[in-house]
This record gives structure tokens, C-alpha cells and sequence, in this order.
């Protein structure tokens, strides 16, 4: 038997979506599980996404329309939050779709856990017209295997490891990791921080919950926020918050462009680091002021915390394993910064 007991406040942003609107709010109104409200929050939009959000809240009381006085998505979110009325908390974009027993399954779990839990799904890139990229691909791919395997915080140091529209929680537990009042963006990355340093369990579900659309135009491919998206001052913000124990050597592995991205932020952050890589060629060269040594140093170190920082796949098989093979001193403690 169906629990429609539960109100889902379903918050969405909305900013010029008009060729996809309707397919959103279509899908939405499909859901199996009824007992949801829509707090739609129109950004200073300029086409007729205005007038289609009108048109459908006049059909469906559930959908309630405002308008944001601020720009920007953050600020747009806080707004819709302001009107919910639900006890569980879900999140939509405007120019994407839901499965129809996306909401029903979510509140179905949800239930089995109750308060503290976050239920997370997976997700499945589509166009229009064309093939989706293949980074997208890629993405989608590690997304779900994580939602499946639940490794969310085991791999949250890599990229973003809940999409921002495949969760529910609890609005008590929202409003305890902060809901959407920190304007940092990607705001859904920093979101997942907050339930890891809250210390909300993920519960991860082998299901496609969302069905997201790649367009040329989408905020993280226009916004210079996201222009860098591997994010390195946020994760290591918050590694150094929740997992950086100073009184442990710090190992940082990667001589390329990431390495030595990150080799700069750790300097300014004056903590004393291994650099080490298995180029001959570059060990035992000074760079930015570091000496960069062999990785064969790790298995001598006195219980290392360890940043991996390569990107080649292949690579990381193979750290993996090199840290599994070293018996003496057996390395606990390695993240993966992509």
C-alpha cells in the first residue's frame, strides 16, 4: 500500500526555460505519488516562462508561482524555500524530467530510514537533438555506480556526488546542514559537504531518479563559477575542515597540472607536504619551493593522509593497487581530487 501521507515540497528555480518548461511540469504532474507541491520561483525571466508557469498553477493548485527579487539561482532557491509547506524536501530544474515514480520511490525509502538519512539516486543525461558528450556520459556513469554502491562520501573528494535534483530530506535535517542559505556555488557540490559534515548517512538507490537534459547553453557551461570545475578550493576547504588531521604527514601525489594546481593552494594554506610522482625525470626537483620525490617514500611514512591528484584512469587502477600491494606500514587514508 501506497504511503501518500508525506508532503514533498518540490523547489525550482526558473530562468528562461520556455522550450522545456512544459515537459518539466508535465512530468512532474505524472508522478505517481501525489502528495507533492511545486514552489516554482521565476528569475527575471524575459521569454513566456512567466505566462507557462501562470497557465499550469492555474490547472494545478499543488503549483504555487513566485517571483525572486534577487538574480542569481542561490538567492531564487532561498526564495521558494521560504513558501514550503512539506516535511520532505526535493529539488527540480526547469528544463529537465522526472521519471514518474521518482518521487514515489524517493518518499518509499525515505521512509525505511526516517530522519538523519538522505536517499539518492541516479541520473541519465538526454538532448534534443545530437548525442550527449562523453564527458557528461562519463559523469553519469560514476554517478550511478556511487548511488549504487553507496560511496558518496567515500568518493565525494572526486566531483559532486549527488546531482542536485536526486535526493529527499527531511526538512528539519535541511535546515540543520544550513538548506540553501550558503551562496557558494556549484551549490549543489557544497551541499553534499554539508551532509557529510553534519553527519547525515546517504542512503543510495540503484535507480535512474532524473532525467538531465545537456544543452550548449546551461548555467555550468556559461557561468565563469564553473568554468573550473574541478572545485579544488572548495574540496580543500572542507578537507581540511573534516579530514585533515595535521599531526599526520600530508602526501600529495601528481606532478602534472592538477598537482601543481593543488601544491599552490596547500602552500598558501602553510602545511608542510610529501610532493611525490614516478617521473625519474622530476623527482628530485625543486618546484614552487618543494622538492618532488619518488612514491616509494610513502610506505616509510608514519600513518599518511594521502591527496591523489592524477586523472588518467588507467593511473588510478594502478594506485589503487600499489596501495593495497604496500604491506609494511598499510596506507589507511587516500582521497582522490579530480
Amino acid at each position: 500500500m501506497k504511503d501518500n501521507s508525506q508532503l514533498v515540497s518540490i523547489i525550482m528555480a526558473v530562468k528562461d526555460t520556455e522550450p522545456y518548461l512544459p515537459d518539466c511540469l508535465d512530468s512532474i504532474i505524472n508522478q505517481t505519488y501525489n502528495n507533492w507541491e511545486l514552489i516554482a520561483v521565476n528569475d527575471h525571466s524575459t521569454d513566456r516562462t512567466p505566462l507557462i508557469l501562470k497557465s499550469y498553477a492555474e490547472k494545478d493548485p499543488r503549483i504555487r508561482v513566485f517571483h525572486s527579487e534577487r538574480h542569481l539561482l542561490i538567492p531564487t532557491l532561498k526564495e521558494g524555500y521560504k513558501h514550503v509547506k512539506g516535511t520532505l524536501i526535493n529539488r527540480m530544474d526547469s528544463d529537465d524530467k522526472m521519471p514518474d515514480y521518482k518521487l514515489q520511490l524517493l518518499v518509499n525509502e525515505w521512509n525505511k530510514y526516517g530522519r538523519g538519512h538522505v536517499i539518492a539516486g541516479g541520473t541519465e543525461h538526454f538532448v534534443d537533438k545530437g548525442e550527449v558528450g562523453d564527458g557528461f556520459r562519463r559523469y553519469e556513469k560514476w554517478l550511478n555506480e556511487v548511488a549504487k554502491r553507496g560511496l558518496h562520501y567515500e568518493e565525494i573528494y572526486k566531483e559532486c556526488v549527488i546531482p542536485s535534483h536526486s535526493w529527499i530530506i527531511h526538512r528539519e535535517d535541511f535546515d540543520r546542514v544550513g538548506a540553501f542559505d550558503p551562496e557558494v556555488y556549484p551549490e549543489d557540490y557544497d551541499l553534499c559537504f554539508r551532509f557529510y559534515s553534519n553527519g547525515l548517512k546517504i542512503i543510495g538507490v540503484d535507480k535512474v531518479l532524473h532525467y538531465w537534459r545537456d544543452r550548449s547553453d546551461r548555467i555550468s557551461r556559461t557561468w565563469d563559477c564553473y568554468k573550473d570545475n574541478r572545485y579544488f578550493s572548495l574540496k580543500l576547504r572542507y578537507f581540511y575542515q573534516l579530514n585533515r588531521d595535521k599531526n599526520r604527514p600530508l602526501v600529495l601525489w601528481g606532478a602534472g597540472k592538477n598537482g601543481k594546481d593543488m601544491s599552490k593552494l596547500l602552500i598558501e594554506k602553510d602545511d608542510a607536504f610529501h610532493w611525490v610522482c614516478d617521473n625519474q625525470k622530476k623527482t628530485g626537483k625543486h618546484i614552487y619551493g618543494v622538492i618532488m620525490e619518488h612514491l616509494d617514500i610513502i610506505p616509510t611514512l608514519d600513518n599518511p593522509q594521502i591527496m591523489i591528484v592524477v586523472t588518467s584512469p588507467k593511473d588510478k587502477i594502478e594506485i589503487k593497487q600499489q596501495l593495497s600491494e604496500w604491506s609494511k606500514n598499510p596506507v589507511k587514508d587516500y582521497w582522490f581530487f579530480l
